[in-house]
Order: structure tokens, then C-alpha cells, then sequence
């Protein structure tokens, strides 16, 4: 699916957002995490664990799979990444300094995301899980849909951050 590419500008702009995120908690992202993080910001879609390690392959041939998954569980752990169970990829937080959204819109054919916020509905969405006899497992919901191209409706899915 055709998307907007981000600028290169903007995916360093993220990225040193991302570094002073991590400096003030005190931890590194180092370049490895840095790599991994770049590439899901200048895709903007999900990748699976494997597509990343392919390009990081690119260049550094001896990367291995358990350096790709320290770093993607790190970028997780930080809130720069999302993981998304919908599609077993991964995808960049575009708004890692900003508000935290409730509602991840996964294309489950290309992989497009929306991270949306929608504190009242996510309200309701515990409440009646709760009364189901359930609590939820994470402050995100994903949902699975079709983009607006996937679907045929030819409007693509807009990463959105109404906040």
C-alpha cells in the first residue's frame, strides 16, 4: 500500500526524541535499538521481527535474531514501538513524547497502523470486561480492520493522534 514517506528530518527528529526519552529514565538506546527503531520509523507500517532483521542484515551480515528481539522487547518496554499481536509485527510509536493512545487500528493485509485515543470508550471497554469477569492485560486495544485502500474504498489509513 502507497503511504506518505516520512521525511528524513522527521525520522531524526523522532529518533532524538526517542534518545532524550531514554536519557531522562536513564537508559541507552543504543545504536542496534536505534537501527531497529529507524526502520519501523521511515517504513511507517509494521514490520515482522524477521523483515527488520533482513534490512539491519543490510548492513551488519552477522546480526542474529535474539539482538533484533532484545531490542524490539526494549523499544516496547520504553513506549517507542508498539507490538502488535494482530499481525505478530511490530510498529514505531509516531507520537512516543506525546499522550498515550488506547486504540491501535491494524490493516491486517498491510500492515498499516492508527494510534488512536479515545479515553471514554477505553473506559467503558474495561468496564464491560470487567463485568465479564476479566481485567485488561494492557493500557492498548488493538483492533483488526482493512484500510481504507485494502478494502477498496481507496482512502488509506490515516496515522492519526487526536489527542
Amino acid at each position: 500500500m502507497p503511504q506518505e514517506q516520512p521525511t528524513p528530518l522527521a525520522v531524526s527528529r523522532q529518533l532524538d526524541t526517542a534518545e532524550t526519552l531514554c536519557l531522562q529514565r536513564g537508559k541507552r538506546l543504543t545504536p542496534i535499538r536505534r537501527k531497529v527503531l529507524e526502520i519501523l520509523l521511515r517504513r511507517q507500517r509494521s514490520l515482522k521481527a524477521y523483515e527488520l532483521l533482513d534490512e539491519i542484515r543490510r548492513e551488519q551480515a552477522g546480526a542474529a535474531p535474539p539482538t533484533v528481539y532484545r531490542a524490539l522487547d526494549f523499544l516496547v518496554e520504553e513506549g517507542l514501538i508498539h507490538r502488535l499481536d494482530a499481525v505478530n509485527a511490530w510498529a514505531a510509536c509516531l507520537d512516543a513524547a506525546g499522550q498515550p493512545h488506547d486504540l491501535l487500528v491494524v490493516c491486517t493485509r498491510c500492515g498499516a497502523v492508527a494510534e488512536l485515543s479515545d479515553p471514554d470508550l477505553s473506559r467503558e471497554l474495561a468496564r464491560r470486561v470487567a463485568d465479564a469477569g476479566f481485567v485488561l492485560a494492557g493500557h492498548e486495544t488493538e483492533l483488526q480492520a482493512l484500510c481504507g485502500q485494502c478494502s477498496g474504498q481507496g482512502r488509506p489509513l490515516a496515522h492519526s493522534h487526536p489527542h
